[in-house]
């Protein structure tokens, strides 16, 4: 008996150690989690910011000063240390988002997550992501070795870096995830420029409206997709002179739509992914200095998107926004400029069917069969053999789709165009601009700049104001890009580009100010197509209408905007509901609601009813009225928000205005309104009793999740913001103002910042979301630009990075 015990323990003891060692499905390998001098436990310590650090590469010393913010505020000797030093520091605070992003850029996700992750590698892979990467690095290694010599120095920063690490040293999420960080390189700088381009250029509607069009028939798509909404404020001021332009416009082809159906597209990036940007002139400033602002739209995410530094040499100091994995300030000022970007939302990616012979070797075009390349993708899956996906090119791009993916079409495919694929050197533009004195240094710094196309807001201490809408576009024929083209055409290919000097801009307007918020960028004067392709109509409206009210303007109006909460589609279609609906038939709980709404006066703030009233009331409306676009075996898009609005108030007898469901073709917009407002009204009595009220605080629940949306320990919920899509304060759910930026361009600038978030990318430090609060509040820190490597009374700490003795 006692020899059975001793095995019964032994056995547990084998199994205790086997489950405290071993990944069992989502559940890290416990022993080495919680371990005291090696797990979890080591990641409550905060940052060290004091003391000598030898840094292998550098070849001088580089100090490092840290404010109350923990901004690092780097001064190095020279370029290729500076970036050395940056590589380092992001590491320092933020290795594991590093490098997590670029493993999500690159379709390596199931070398993390195991096969439940191997959909979106194949979709990341079959979107051609690291296609582009190998382009972005083919052209700098052909074209600018300079900038890869910088981009290889931020890599051996990061590395350095990640050398000196031991495992109990892992930021937590290694811990949790079981596996540990690998070498930096160069080419994961192009592959994280290439997820900024996917984030912000890779949403594309064309095989969706193609099934559209075939739906409606092309009378009703133009009514329900115009080039044009009938309200145009666009970027560039409509006075604009076009007539130095001396390209033409690509002649109209002949050629004719492809209407395929396909049931299902790739997943797109979030459509709200926007900005707002603006600045005034002088003239126009209460100080006589131009004022710049900036906030880019996009995820709530902890670790925070956007960290913070200042980066100097003797030859130039920057300080701003960075994106770890990307060199230089992306979003900032130097002593002589500041700039900002918003997302120009072009479109610049199309959609071509490609007819295959019949081994799939090669496609028609032209008349003839040309080769197809073929680019194996190997995927390796965590504790399973690798997944081989065999991705066919065209000259168009990646076939994304085919037999093997989203479609079961034997002997043809979808293949995708796309400017990301053609490399450049969208990463030089910002090192320029960290560097650039004045408006000719910014439209050079542009050149460089081919994807995502972007507002780039511009500022000067000599009184300059500008903005230029900067990309490589094609220089599209009338049309061309809204639907899927037959692929063998010529025609239908990407005739030429549209010359730089010819991108939309402006330079110090007449009216004293120039702005963007992901607005149309030109009215219908500017010689070259320009597709709707879904812009803003609501902020763009907000943010001149408020620099159009009066002649002044200080930085406190420029916080007021920031944070100004003004539903102004709600404001304009709200009178007309009320106007024209029956409301006799409502119970005494349904009068109740639309009382609150009476009295709303359309501001989105944390402590009124009235913008969850109307979130529910359009959603019921809107989903009502595009219902027959509803369909499960057909990729099919609906209306965007103007123009279902201007449907519902000047087509209201429209047969749109039908429900599929009851099969009653009678209804006119006064009827969804009723019907909307009373399935509206039965949901937020339900929340009602659910939460105990549906203020817009408590309805909207804006929180900031982890990158790893399991770890709810690790995000911040029930942020205490207004705001909410389509507003300046464009804050919903869990999107929103990532970085708020202030600058007045006095000599030397003065600048304010904030953004939902912290420096630390270590749940465990008090700097991880230490920023959230004020960030909500509305409130800003000022950033402490120091002119000279000394220490002042805001610097908490000094680091020195010096040279490894060995090198």
């Amino acid at each position: 008996m006692k020899y059975f015990k001793l095995l019964i323990s032994f056995a547990l003891t084998i199994g205790i150690f086997y489950v405290l060692n071993t990944k069992l499905g989502a559940i890290p390998p416990l022993g080495k989690f919680l371990n005291p001098n090696s797990g979890i436990w080591q990641n409550e310590t905060d940052e060290s910011l004091t003391g000598e650090i030898n840094v292998h590469g550098l070849t001088d010393k580089v100090t490092v000063h840290y404010d109350e913010l923990i901004i690092p505020h780097v001064f190095a000797q020279n370029e290729q240390d500076l970036y050395k030093a940056q590589g380092y520091l992001t590491a320092k605070h933020r290795l594991w988002q590093l490098e997590f992003q670029t493993h999500a850029a690159a379709g390596r996700l199931s070398e993390i997550f195991g096969e439940r992750a191997l959909n979106y590698d194949r979709t990341e892979r079959r979107r051609g992501m690291g296609f582009g990467a190998d382009q972005v690095m083919k052209y700098m290694e052909d074209h600018d070795p300079k900038t890869l010599s910088f981009v290889q120095s931020y890599a051996d920063g990061v590395n350095a870096y990640i050398d000196q690490l031991d495992p109990k040293d892992y930021p937590v999420e290694y811990k949790l995830l079981d596996y540990q960080p690998e070498a930096w390189t160069a080419k994961k700088t192009a592959l994280l420029l290439m997820y900024m381009t996917k984030m912000l250029a890779g949403y594309d509607d064309d095989l969706e409206y193609t099934n559209m069009l075939r739906i409606v028939g092309e009378e009703n798509f133009n009514l329900l997709f115009p080039d044009f909404f009938d309200v145009t404020d666009p970027v560039i001021p409509k006075e604009t002179d076009w007539s130095f332009i001396d390209v033409p416009q690509t002649e109209l082809p002949a050629s004719q739509a492809v209407l395929d159906t396909i049931a299902e597209t790739i997943e797109k990036p979030h459509p709200d992914n926007g900005s707002n940007n603006w600045a005034v002139s002088g003239a126009k400033s209460e100080t006589g200095n131009p004022i710049l602002a900036n906030d880019p739209h996009l995820g709530l995410k902890l670790p925070a998107i956007w960290f913070v530094m200042q980066l100097s040499t003797p030859d130039h100091n920057a300080f701003g926004a960075t994106i770890p994995g990307a060199l230089g300030v992306i979003s900032g000022f130097n002593q002589y400029i500041a700039w900002g970007e918003t997302n120009a939302t072009r479109d610049v990616i199309d959609w071509y069917k490609i007819e295959f012979n019949e081994d799939r070797t090669k496609y028609k075009y032209d008349g003839q069969w040309k080769d197809v390349s073929v680019r194996i993708e190997d995927i390796k899956i965590k504790g399973q053999e690798s997944y081989k996906d065999s991705v066919l090119y065209t000259h168009h791009g990646p076939v994304v789709y085919d037999k093997n993916f989203k479609s079961d079409n034997e002997r043809s495919g979808y293949a995708m165009r796309w400017i990301g694929h053609d490399g450049g050197n969208n990463q030089k533009t910002f090192l320029e601009l960290n560097k650039a004195k004045n408006y000719e240094d910014y439209v050079s710094a542009l050149q460089y700049w081919n994807a995502p196309a972007q507002n780039f807001v511009f500022a000067s201490t000599e009184g300059d104001i500008a903005l230029w809408i900067q990309g490589k576009f094609p220089n599209k024929w009338e049309g061309q890009g809204k639907f899927l083209m037959d692929g063998s055409n010529p025609e239908n290919d990407w005739q030429s580009y549209i010359p730089q000097k010819f991108n939309a801009h402006t330079k110090n307007p007449e009216r004293g100010f120039v702005s963007s918020a992901n607005q149309h960028p030109v009215d219908e004067n500017y010689p070259y197509f320009v597709f709707n392709d879904g812009y803003e109509t609501y902020r763009n409206r907000v943010i001149n209408t408020f620099f159009n009210a009066k002649d002044k303007f200080s930085v406190q109006d420029f916080k007021d905007l920031h944070n100004n909460n003004l539903n102004l589609k709600a404001k304009e279609l709200l009178p007309y509901m009320f106007i024209h609906m029956d409301i006799t038939s409502l119970s005494e709980d349904e009068i109740e609601i639309y009382e609150e709404i009476r009295a709303w006066n359309f501001n989105n703030d944390i402590d009124e009813v009235g913008p969850s009233i109307w979130r529910q009331w359009y959603g019921k409306l809107y989903k009502m009225l595009w219902d027959e676009f509803d369909v499960e075996d057909m990729a099919l898009t609906s209306p965007y928000t103007y123009q279902t609005i201007y449907l519902l108030k000047n087509h209201g007898h429209h047969e749109f205005m039908d429900i599929v469901a009851t099969k009653n073709t009678t209804e006119t917009a006064k009827d969804l309104f009723l019907l909307a407002f009373k399935e509206a009204a039965k949901r937020l009595q339900e929340i009602k009793e659910e939460e105990g009220d549906y203020t817009w605080s408590n309805y909207k629940g804006t929180y900031a999740g982890h990158l790893l949306q399991a770890l709810p320990a690790f995000s911040r919920f029930d942020i205490p913001i207004g705001g909410d899509r389509n507003i300046v304060n464009a804050t919903s759910e869990d999107h929103g103002p990532s970085w708020r930026m202030i600058v007045e361009m006095t000599s030397p600038p003065t600048a304010l910042g904030i953004y939902p978030g912290g420096q630390s990318g270590n749940p465990g430090s008090k700097y991880y979301d230490n920023f959230i609060d004020d960030w909500a509040a509305g409130k800003y820190h000022s950033l402490n630009f120091l002119q000279s490597n000394e220490a002042t009374s805001a610097i908490i700490g000094t680091q020195t990075l010096i040279p490894a003795s060995n090198d």
